[in-house]
Parts: C-alpha cells; structure tokens; sequence
C-alpha cells in the first residue's frame, strides 16, 4: 500500500476540488492518503476551542476503530458534497494537523488536545529552538516533523539531534511539492529558482544527516496537478541521494508505520496495551476468577512439586558425597578398602605353613 500524509486542505477548499485530487490519488495509486491542516499563529489556551474542521469523506481507517468523526463534520461541508462520490473510488482520507512552532513553551502541553481532534500530528518548526524542542523535548513524540525546505533554515541539521528524534519515534516529512509549487506560484522566475535551489540543498542535508533512515515523503499537493505518480517521485529522490529501496519505503512501510503507531497510540493505554474489547457482562469478573483459581492452586502445587524434587536430589547429592560415592577421594578410599579386604580373605583361605 501506498501513502500520501500531506494533502493540503484549507477552509476554502471546494468540495469539488478535494473530490476531484483525492480521485486522482486513487489513480494514481496511493492508498491512504491525509487531509492536511497547515495551523500557524497562537494556540487556543481553552481545550475546548479545539475543533477539527477537517471533513471525513471515507471510512476510518483501520488503524483508528470506534472514532466518533461524524460529529465533528460541518453539516455546511457535508451538504455541499457531490451526490456522484462514491467512498470507494476514494483513498482512505486521513485528518492531520501540522503546527507551527515558534515558541515550544506554548504548545507543549497543547498537543494531546490536538491529537485527540485529529489523526496525525505533526510539527513544523521554524527556529533552532524549537526544532531542538520537537526533536528531543517534546511530552509526547509527533509523528511527523514537516520541515519548509523550499525557504531558508535558520539551523543547521545535525545528524546526532535527527537521530535522537528517529531513536525516540519521529519520521521526518519531505514534501516534493514544495519544489514544483514555488516555480508555479511565483511570477519572478529568479525567486522560483531560489527556492527550488533551497529545497534540493535542505532535503540533501536532510537525507545525508538521516541516513536515509526515518523518512516519509508526502507531497503537500494543493491540487491535483501537484501530485506524482510514485515511480516519478522515486526517481526524483534518487538523484537527491535517498536509494530506490528507501524511496519506497518513504512512500509505503515507513508511512504505515506511522500511521498504524499513531492509531495504536489513541487506542490503546499509554501506547503500550493494546485495548481489543470490553469485558463482556459484570459476571466475567467472577467467571475469571473460578477460572483463575484452579489455575492458581495447579501453579503453586507444581511450585511445591519442584522444591521438594529439589531438596530430594540435594539431600541425595549430599548422602552420595558423604559416602565418597560421588567424590573423587570418596571413589579412591572405597577403592582401597575393597583391596585389602580381598587381600584379607585370600590370606583366611591359604593354608597355615607348619
């Protein structure tokens, strides 16, 4: 299966539109896809206050089972929808938000809010602080750290820091539109050629301090015409330096993997237990426990069982030892004893000399 995590989305976006680039997604072969929401400015200090707008178009994923999405879904949106769209000539659409992040002390304790609203959360950083922050500091580690490569940084990429995020669970996003979008967008063509420079020059730094290793590609695609086939964006990324195997990787295994963790994350104890079902009745309690204690009394009667095999073969070990019938000198004394007493007897049977 193949994955797109950044489709850009905005309250402005058409129905008609969304319907039309999600299609062409479905064609061109990505299976699961994710609506973007690119969120900048201050942070809402009310827990309340975050909502997401996002429309579901598709069912949930598999990874996210039993999320409530329908009441959050504008009925504006919703009626506006084409009647001719059918879920399954659509990718599975996943809702993301993306930060940006200027100062890390006011938004670190907002982001289990935003990741209760949406899907994915993922981080895009605008200054050495707050990249060193979203790398390492972070209550809970984001899935993903979008970086604006097509501008200039104002931090280098060290590889210890990026390794440390990918050690800690974070994947690092490039997103090949931005290169396309900046020559599309901009009227001066020396501008569009500066940033598609700052976006090859910021993606290699990227892949030469990750090894490769903990990088998804997306395509942060505004429409349909910023999308690429899949072999196209591999080919892309091999002359950037990132190998056709990790390439695919970027585009399938890795992005699942995300996916799959952030899902296991929101429905499961602290990320660790997975939570399948409910106890079914308020007799399973008493169930479990007749059940329990046979089981209980067979493990401490086999504990019993065991010690007392234990003390057996010791105190045979230590009789053995004490005979000498296991000891080297015990062997040789029991030996020696058995030689003089033959001697002995051959001396009773000889004849007395007169």
């Amino acid at each position: 299966m193949l994955y797109d995590l950044n489709i850009a989305w905005s309250p402005g976006t058409s129905a008609s539109d969304l319907e039309r680039t999600l299609k062409f997604a479905k064609h061109l072969g990505y299976d699961v896809v994710a609506l973007n929401h690119l969120i900048s400015g201050p942070i809402p200090t009310l827990p309340n206050a975050i909502t997401n707008p996002i429309p579901q178009l598709t069912p949930p994923h598999s990874s996210y089972p039993g999320r409530g999405y329908s009441s959050s879904i504008p009925s504006s949106t919703a009626s506006s929808l084409p009647a001719s769209s059918s879920s399954s000539s659509l990718p599975t659409a996943l809702r993301r938000a993306t930060l940006t992040i200027t100062d890390p002390s006011t938004t670190n304790y907002r982001l289990p809010d935003y990741g209760r609203a949406y899907d994915l959360v993922a981080l895009r950083p605008t200054s050495d602080k707050s990249f060193s922050w979203a790398c390492l500091s972070t209550s809970e580690p984001p899935a993903l750290i979008s970086l604006d490569l097509s501008s200039h940084l104002p931090f280098h990429i060290h590889h210890r820091t990026v390794m440390a995020a990918v050690q800690r669970g974070v994947r690092f996003e490039i997103c090949y539109a931005q290169a396309f979008a900046s020559s599309s967008s901009s009227s001066n063509s020396s501008e569009a050629a500066r940033q598609r420079a700052n976006f090859i020059g910021n993606a290699q730094s990227l892949i030469r301090a990750t090894k490769g290793r903990g990088i998804v590609v997306s395509s942060e695609a505004r429409g349909a015409l910023g999308l690429r086939g899949p072999a196209d964006v591999v080919n892309l990324l091999a002359v950037w330096g990132l190998g056709p195997e990790r390439g695919f990787a970027a585009l399938g295994e890795t992005a699942r993997a995300v996916v799959v963790n952030e899902g296991i994350r929101r429905r499961g104890f602290r990320g660790v237990v997975d939570i399948v079902r409910p106890a079914e009745g308020g007799g399973g309690g008493e169930k479990g426990r007749d059940r329990k204690g046979p089981q209980g009394g067979e493990a401490e009667d086999g504990k019993a069982a065991g010690k007392k095999q234990q003390q057996q073969q010791g105190q045979k070990r230590k009789n053995g030892a004490g005979n000498g019938g296991n000891t080297p000198g015990g062997a040789g004394k029991q030996t020696e004893m058995s030689r003089q007493q033959a001697k002995k007897m051959k001396r009773d049977t000889l004849p007395a000399k007169s």
